[in-house]
């Protein structure tokens, strides 16, 4: 039987732990025996893991933590994992329990968000480590040719993402606002998803249309950018039109409460909240960035935003608040597309297969 373990710094709300929590949910339902790892952090994600499912945390302290490397690989030969599915950052510790543990397998899921800026992306430890992988995952096309031509793994694919959304039974979040009326934004609070951009087309939205809100879901790091936000929101006189609700689990539940999606980033892979918000049955604003062009190709998809300019922004979710036909059939139309194109039955299926085919090949 293939034994998988996924590997993820944290149990945050981010795309790639969704995904990551995903992917273990899943293929426990498809005949794998599956675990998940969080290395550094625990967080709401964790409540939405599936029981059998087997879970370790590391505590890691450091790159180096060796007390948490040991605990790995004990985990690893204990449960008689034979394939680690490393998301992100996580491969270099991956890599270093292959080395103690020579015949487990790494595949490695590339969710890099910054894929506008390809040519700042530091690769000399990820090429170091990537003779080591025997499968690349990349989430958009650009990552995967990035990684055919950068790294030395040989065998690269780029893989969709896929939405997940669950019935909760606890901890249930109640937006603020009036129903139908309100506009969200699903991405931890750091300068990429650029909310601060989202703000200053907020301000021009409410000056005609004062009853919208906005509700703003993520992980707030309380770092500069997260002071910079909180500092905007006060300055533009925001604090009764604009909600924040820090990281969150019962993204279902939010979603059903919600209107109109929107996703403003300066950069991206492929952004799980946009598949979300598609499965979700919700209209969508987004800028053009990573793979977003192929979700929405024209306008019958939704609203699709060359650039982060703001008057752009207010008038894309203007059109929407204004025209309520236009909203329901883009809405069904970009359900049905994220539905038939990113099922979780499609990808499961590919990748299980990708993972038979590793533990079958002799490369250790």
């Amino acid at each position: 039987m293939v034994k998988v373990l996924q590997i993820i710094d944290s149990l945050h709300a981010g795309g790639a732990e969704r995904l990551a929590v995903n992917y273990a949910n899943e293929l426990n339902e498809n005949q794998i025996d599956s675990h998940l790892c969080a290395t550094r952090s625990e967080g709401p994600l964790l409540e939405s893991l599936d029981v059998n499912v087997g879970y370790i945390f590391l505590n890691r302290k450091s790159t180096l933590d060796i007390a948490a490397i040991f605990r790995l690989r004990s985990y690893i030969s204990n449960h008689k994992i034979n394939i680690i599915h490393a998301h992100a950052s996580s491969y270099f510790i991956s890599t270093v329990v292959k080395l103690l543990i020579p015949r487990v397998k790494i595949v490695w899921h590339d969710h890099y968000g910054n894929s506008e800026f390809l040519e700042k992306r530091p690769v000399k430890t990820l090429r170091l480590c990537s003779y080591q992988f025997s499968q690349i995952f990349s989430v958009n096309p650009k990552l995967e040719s990035w990684a055919k031509n950068k790294l030395l793994c040989k065998n690269v694919r780029y893989i969709k993402n896929f939405p997940v959304l669950k019935i909760p039974h606890t901890h249930l979040t109640e937006l603020k606002g009036k129903d139908g009326k309100r506009i969200l934004c699903l991405a931890n609070l750091r300068e990429q998803k650029n909310h601060i951009r989202l703000l200053e087309a907020f301000k021009l939205i409410i000056r005609s249309h004062p009853d919208w809100t906005l509700h703003c879901i993520g992980k707030d790091f309380e770092d500069d950018y997260s002071k910079l936000f909180f500092s905007k929101l006060n300055e533009y006189g925001l604090q009764n039109h604009v909600f924040f609700y820090n990281a969150k689990s019962d993204i279902l539940n939010i979603l059903q409460q919600g209107t109109i999606g929107v996703l403003v980033s300066k950069s991206e892979g492929l952004p799980l909240a946009l598949l979300e918000y598609g499965l979700a049955g919700l209209p969508v604003v987004c800028t053009d960035v990573g793979n977003c062009g192929n979700l929405i190709p024209n306008g019958s998809y939704g609203i699709l935003i060359k650039n982060d300019n703001a008057t752009l922004i207010a008038a894309a979710i203007n059109k929407f608040i204004e025209d309520e036909n236009y909203r329901t059939t883009s809405a069904k139309n970009f359900n049905l597309m994220t539905s038939e194109n990113y099922s979780k039955e499609r990808v499961i299926k590919e990748v299980v297969k990708i993972y038979h085919k590793i533990t079958t090949h002799n490369k250790s």
